[in-house]
């Protein structure tokens, strides 16, 4: 007797929500992941012991998932720690991160997300995402779409939105997890890793799935941007890939024309 191939409402999704003192932005990002149409979602909080009344936000919504809520909360070694110990942790058959100051844009994300994957020789997807100031969630300042991206354009800087990208978890289990030794661009080091030297094959949505509000890590001042390029650099160097600075400056250059 055969038996069915699943489809991808039987898919777990797993959602990694690092925070830190995020009481102030917290509620809205739980709110939008108990608000998602597809409900086969694990939902992992990773808290830095936090100081402020993050916790409590937790546990007052905790009860609503009815089990599919789970978090700690202990010191770690920075944001990518914290990321690495929720993908560690994740059962899910996707694996995807929301910051605990970004929120889904709308209720269906996961839905539509998850449809990349019926291709079984999909081993990731990304979307678009776009950013807010606090206060005024209705105003777009920026949009990022990763319509254009190819993975040949990352020795310019450029990635997929983060927030918006899903892989399989067994992508991580074969290619590792976020290094903890880079200050902003562990992310960006795992993009060229991924798309370099694993050769995942990944899929573009055109959905506005994440909405971020400004002044985020990678995003405060002159000093954090001559960060961000020298961990770029590095990122690519480590991976086999020929950049320089110059040349990852290119992606500030279009930048401007994502402001709205």
């Amino acid at each position: 007797m055969t038996h069915p191939e699943p489809n991808q409402h039987n898919l777990k999704v797993s959602i990694i929500t690092v925070a830190f003192n995020s009481a102030a932005t917290i509620s809205d990002t739980i709110k939008s992941v108990l608000a998602q149409s597809y409900k086969n979602i694990e939902y992992l909080i990773i808290d830095g012991c936090s100081q402020d009344n993050t916790l409590d936000i937790i546990r007052e919504y905790e009860p609503h998932f009815q089990g599919r809520l789970r978090w700690i909360s202990e010191k770690d070694r920075g944001i990518y720690d914290a990321m690495n110990k929720g993908i560690t942790m994740a059962s899910g058959d996707i694996v995807g991160i929301l910051n605990s100051d970004d929120f889904f844009t709308t209720d269906n994300v996961v839905e539509q997300m998850v449809k990349a994957f019926d291709d079984k020789d999909i081993d990731a997807t990304y979307g678009d995402i776009h950013f807010i100031r606090d206060g005024q969630p209705d105003k777009c300042v920026r949009y990022y779409s990763s319509k254009r991206f190819r993975p040949g354009w990352l020795r310019f800087g450029f990635m997929p939105a983060h927030p918006s990208f899903y892989a399989r978890r067994e992508v991580f289990e074969r290619a590792g997890l976020y290094k903890t030794d880079y200050k902003i661009g562990s992310d960006y080091e795992m993009m060229v890793r991924l798309f370099y030297k694993h050769h995942i094959k990944a899929v573009y949505q055109p959905i506005d799935m994440v909405t971020m509000r400004t002044g985020g890590l990678s995003t405060r001042g002159i000093k954090s941007r001559l960060q961000l390029i020298k961990d770029d650099v590095r990122g690519c160097r480590e991976n086999g890939i020929y950049t320089n600075a110059a040349m990852i400056c290119v992606k500030f250059l279009f930048k401007i024309f994502e402001l709205k």
